[in-house]
């Protein structure tokens, strides 16, 4: 299936092409980029890269249409929108054979979740269309909610297809158009997100795709002059370069950056419910999200229980072929991220931190991929680098405490402030820590993902919300109307 896709798009012509103003057209350089199987390090296709010519030729699409996108009702946007969540389902498993091939992820979590996940924001996005209050009145007053104009959408390799839906999704239903730019390492899916949007019947320039690098098509995008917001989801330094491009124009700019998550167990959890589902959550997509909860933060006293149970937690994972039905966890999407991991297991080894699993190289058996042990490191403490750093990868902190005070300032003690785990028994004393962590999110006895739920970050996390109806809101600009209704002459006297 992996070889029929790359064939399909190579047959269609997609990968020597960038869809703008409805069509597909070829970029104005030969530039090229290899896109690698994770898995065999093999080189599996190649796709044209745009320049900022591109860019502009998009941006000027995209201007033209917003002439008229964001005059139609938001019933049409919401139609337009439902096609979209159709066809994302229809071609579940493309989009599923796709990601595993472009970023290593196990094809079952790529079915489960990577694709559905994704369907569910274009849903949201939908309902909101529909049900969100465009316009208000307060008094003699209308505040009105309208679309903030052209987007520059910037996605990452972790998530593809879910990270473009969670933008344009809530994009297209405020009223905007948009030019994306997804990462070049991972953009089978976001080819075959730009089939969708076509067969949706998107208006020509709604919807506009380059492919391309970042400091390249992704500085263009940050820097043009007509294009009136960017969001960018994708490391610290990444979104700072953009903020610092973006600033020239006075742009609004939406940044979903990096994070160093915390999992505070409290000292009254049931360790066997605690413990697992921690463990399985910072491994989640082999550690490459950037919410992952990778410092699990525990008890000293029970320390010696954590560490058994979640050693027998990480013994059930099944790193190898994504392919395999029987593989949990693939490779790491990249070379890259592949040195950057063992990079960072060598750091915690040379801190002292305690290896309890895992460690340097791959698991046995495997000679060639990108592949991770997943790595559990204990005794450690909050001034260790393997603390402090996103490491993107299969690597788990566990960092005793003596009080629950001392619990919530290890926790508040990063950079970032992304998402964060709290488990407790009493759910009043969960509620209580939970309150006092400075995290844009914030799960209790791990609930159900709910793609309703605002996302973004504290700090160094970026800022700015995504999905449901405050993800919305970010593309959304607000005009007071003020003498709207009739109201009393003012009096003389």
């Amino acid at each position: 299936m992996n070889a029929s896709i790359v064939e399909h798009l190579r047959r269609a012509g997609r990968l020597d092409r960038m869809f703008v103003d409805g069509e597909w057209v070829v970029p104005d350089t030969q530039a090229r980029s290899a896109i690698v199987d994770p898995s065999t390090e093999e080189p599996v296709a190649e796709i044209a890269l745009g320049s900022a010519k591109d860019v502009a030729t998009a941006v000027a699409a995209a201007r033209r249409a917003f002439a008229a996108w964001p005059a139609s009702s938001a019933e049409t946007r919401a139609l337009l929108l439902d096609r979209i969540h159709s066809l994302i389902l229809e071609r579940a498993e493309l989009f599923a054979q796709a990601i595993s091939l472009e970023m290593g992820a196990a094809i079952g979590f790529a079915r489960s979740t990577q694709v559905p996940s994704a369907a569910a924001h274009i849903r949201v996005a939908r309902d909101n269309a529909r049900g969100y209050a465009f316009v208000t009145h307060r008094g003699d007053m209308a505040i009105v909610r309208e679309a903030i104009g052209v987007c520059g959408l910037i996605t990452p390799w972790n998530w593809p297809l879910y990270q473009i839906t969670a933008k344009v999704g809530p994009a297209l239903a405020a009223g905007c158009t948009v030019v994306l730019k997804p990462s070049e390492l991972s953009p089978l899916s976001a080819l075959l997100f730009a089939e969708v949007m076509h067969d949706a019947g998107t208006p020509p320039g709604v919807f506009n795709l380059v492919n391309g690098n970042g400091p390249e098509v992704g500085a263009a995008l940050a820097e043009h002059p007509d294009v009136d917001m960017i969001s960018i989801t994708g490391s610290t330094r990444a979104g700072v370069l953009v903020a610092q491009a973006a600033a020239p124009t006075v742009k609004r700019v939406a940044q979903e950056l990096g994070g160093k998550s915390p999992n505070l167990i409290l000292p009254d959890a049931d360790l066997a419910r605690a413990v697992p589902p921690g463990v399985a959550a910072g491994f989640r997509n082999v550690g490459q999200s950037c919410s992952a909860p990778t410092r699990m933060i525990v008890p000293r006293a029970r320390l010696d229980e954590v560490e058994r149970i979640a050693l027998e937690a990480a013994g059930g994972i099944v790193v190898g072929d994504p392919r395999s039905q029987q593989t949990t966890h693939g490779p790491v999407a990249n070379r890259a991220q592949f040195h950057r991991v063992q990079e960072m297991i060598g750091v915690g080894i040379a801190e002292g931190a305690r290896l309890i699993c895992g460690g340097l190289g791959r698991p046995e058996a495997l000679s060639r991929g990108f592949y991770c042990r997943p790595t559990i490191f204990t005794a450690v403490h909050s001034r260790m680098q393997i603390a402090q750093e996103e490491i993107f990868g299969p690597v788990l902190a566990i960092i005793p405490y003596d009080s629950v005070d001392e619990a919530v300032e290890i926790a508040n003690d990063t950079v970032y402030g992304l998402g964060a785990h709290v488990q407790g028994t009493d759910l009043g004393a969960a509620r209580a820590a939970a309150a006092r962590i400075r995290s844009g999110q914030v799960h209790i006895n791990y609930p159900a993902w709910n793609p309703h739920a605002p996302f973004g970050g504290y700090k160094r996390s970026g800022n700015g919300r995504e999905y449901g109806t405050e993800g919305l809101e970010e593309y959304l600009e607000t005009k007071a109307i003020l003498g709207f209704r009739d109201a009393p002459a003012p009096s003389n006297g």
